[in-house]
């Protein structure tokens, strides 16, 4: 029971510690920067352009679609990399494991492909 709490003790310390920080450095940041708003220093700018038109520009669903199949595509690679290292340990288990996730992958390049979502219109 006594090692129980002592667990939780830790926990409830970093969380605490983990609240306090960042709260502490926003505070003593707060007393120490100067508070000095004009209007020039609140005008909306970006790398020092000021900005024309609306702000809420709508982009084609193709741009999501293809970042998704990217993100998609670049962390399914990540699964390549333990599987390398663990090569000569797998053996032929480790061929047939790594030939059904590259199956799979193609299924999924394949069906991208005849929905045309890869075309760029």
């Amino acid at each position: 029971m006594d090692l129980y709490l002592t667990s939780y003790t830790f926990v409830i310390f970093f969380l605490l510690l983990g609240i306090a920080l960042p709260v502490g450095g926003l505070t003593f940041g707060r007393f120490l920067r100067p508070h000095n708003p004009y209007p020039e220093k609140l005008v909306t700018y970006e790398s020092g352009i000021l900005p024309t038109g609306d702000a809420q520009v709508r982009f084609k669903v193709a741009y999501y679609i293809i970042a998704l199949e990217f993100v998609i595509f670049d962390v399914e690679t990540i699964f390549f990399y333990p599987w390398a290292v663990a090569f000569d340990e797998l053996g032929w288990f480790g061929v047939q494991i790594m030939l059904i996730f590259i199956f799979i992958l193609a299924v999924g390049l394949a069906y991208s492909w005849k929905k045309k979502v890869l075309e760029w219109n």
